[in-house]
């Protein structure tokens, strides 16, 4: 599809000469401390944006995001779909000048699963046999989980059933390769830049905790070295602050976490700026474990009373509504699985619930991370819920590493979150509120949910494969309301004119191998 292809920033010179310029070296801000650079156990896009530029998995995405050979040079699909035999190439080295093998691979994915990883990624082996098994303890031995390293250049992997999306799991963080010597050696300190190995265009060179964090170029990367030489990635939690460095030319890029709101509006013409629509639904997450929210009435009432359309005029950022969690661009979207709103028809749940108008309802609280557009967002939902309902929501902030670490914990009542899409099937999205993934927060098990969406999963059939998601979809937004989708992101970046090879997807996946820096005149 169109819709993914790789837009190539080719700027010219604008608004003079430069003042400031690093050459071959691009500059960047994170805004925050990754939590972790263990790319089996990050889930956040902070840690991915590092960990991308620093390894390559068995395939990787071109521009089109579609798999292309990473450090598999070639693969074989057999028994139909279910056995993948994975080619290694014989040049892909870790850092160290040691040769990426299949059983660096064979490693990796069977620590992914290993309990003790406590990895909330685990799930995206599922499909694999006995992988979940071995994941949820049931089976004690990892050598029963079908994968294995032939030789040294040979990976099989063997599935349950056929998966459609299986290929691109491959290109994804969580299922890179590992060094066993270097984990065993070094335990919990293994990715401090002292001691990590890594196989991808670019080697941690410098980590500065909670200001910088320094990547520079690989020379042993299979397709040669990159074209930067460094890449600074800084951790700036302020997005004034970071335009404004974008402004000074001390940054060369910023993207959503820099630019502002009002920025956005004021450099909109620029020919420095670019908007793309992304597959990243956010929404309002409840733990239906938690009371008053353990009465789906009550879900059902919040989601009711939140006018979608709300949040695009506030961002102001080219965002849409979302009242689906399958977002439009992905088979299985369907009008029929919409939530609405209708605050009347909500008043009569939340009072079925045991609250007329609101009175006896419980403290309540949403979290949010510490970011100016998050802030924007819960406060809305904060007065639209006020004015509605008549019930009232504290709101609680947390720095990013914090709020994180409470998600996975001890998830609130109500939290303010965003999923994007780990590879371009609706999978990615219906996955996430199975019991069995370890990125759901919101505690909510339903075992017809779990079984519709492992039949659409393995559904050869396209058409009715998207029906099956479609009617998972409107379980989550119209009949159980585990979440309440709210709207879908776009990205807004500018860059300087003297980038060159940056690219964007709808993925919102950060790859920096073919940027260069190209003099100004």
């Amino acid at each position: 599809m169109a819709f993914f292809a790789l837009i190539s920033i080719a700027a010219t010179g604008c608004g003079g000469t430069p003042t400031s310029y690093e050459p071959d070296t691009f500059r960047i801000n994170l805004q925050a401390e990754p939590p972790s650079l263990d790319w089996q156990t990050s889930t956040d896009s902070t840690s991915f944006d590092v960990v991308s530029n620093l390894m390559t998995g068995l395939t990787q995405y071109d521009n089109d995001m579609k798999c292309e050979p990473g450090c598999a040079e070639s693969w074989e699909i057999l028994d139909g779909g279910k056995h993948f035999v994975f080619h290694l190439r014989k040049n892909a080295m870790w850092t160290d000048g040691k040769p990426v093998t299949a059983h660096d691979f064979e490693y990796a994915w069977k620590r992914l699963l290993n309990p003790a990883t406590a990895a909330s990624y685990g799930f995206f082996l599922y499909d694999i046999e006995n992988a979940f098994e071995y994941n949820s303890g049931k089976i004690k031995d990892p050598n029963l989980v079908a994968v294995k390293a032939l030789d040294d250049w040979t990976f099989s992997v063997k599935l349950k059933r056929p998966a459609a999306y299986f290929l691109y799991l491959t290109a994804f963080c969580p299922t890179c390769p590992l060094r066993k010597d270097i984990i065993d050696k070094f335990g919990d300190r293994w990715t401090e830049p002292q001691n990590i190995v890594t196989n991808g265009p670019f080697f941690i060179s410098l980590w500065k905790h909670e200001y910088k964090i320094e990547l520079s170029a690989n020379p042993k990367f299979f397709e040669g070295p990159p074209g930067l030489k460094k890449i600074k990635m800084f951790m700036i939690p302020e997005q004034a602050t970071a335009f404004g460095l974008f402004e000074n030319n001390q940054l060369d890029f910023v993207d959503n976490r820099s630019f502002p709101t009002a920025d956005v509006e004021r450099f909109r013409n620029s020919p420095l700026y670019r908007s793309l629509p992304l597959l990243r639904c956010n929404y309002i997450g409840f733990n239906v474990k938690k009371k008053p929210f353990d009465d789906r009435r009550v879900r059902r009432a919040i989601s009711m009373a939140i006018d979608r359309t709300v949040f695009p005029k506030i961002l102001r950022r080219g965002e849409s509504p979302a009242y689906t969690w399958i977002p439009p661009r992905l088979e299985g979207y369907s009008e029929g699985s919409k939530g609405k709103f209708d605050p009347v028809e909500a008043r009569k749940l939340l009072a079925e619930a045991g609250y007329p108008n609101g009175k006896g309802f419980p403290v309540a609280k949403i979290l949010y991370p510490q970011r100016e557009d998050a802030k924007l967002i819960v406060e809305s939902v904060q007065e639209q819920i006020k004015r509605n309902l008549n019930v009232k929501l504290q709101l609680e902030v947390n720095e990013w590493k914090v709020y994180l670490d409470i998600l996975h914990r001890d998830p609130p009542q109500m939290y303010r979150q965003s999923w994007g899409a780990d590879y371009p099937d609706p999978e990615t999205f219906m996955n996430l509120f199975t019991t069995k993934n370890g990125n759901n927060y919101t505690q909510w098990s339903n075992p017809s949910y779990d079984a519709l969406i492992d039949r659409a999963a393995a559904e050869q059939d396209r058409k009715l494969r998207a029906s099956l998601y479609a009617q998972g979809d409107k379980t989550i937004c119209q009949d159980e309301v585990p979440i309440i989708p709210i709207y879908l992101s776009t990205q807004n970046t500018m860059v300087k004119p003297w980038v060159r090879g940056i690219g964007f997807n709808a993925m919102d996946l950060q790859f920096f191998r073919k940027v260069y820096i190209e003099k100004p005149n």
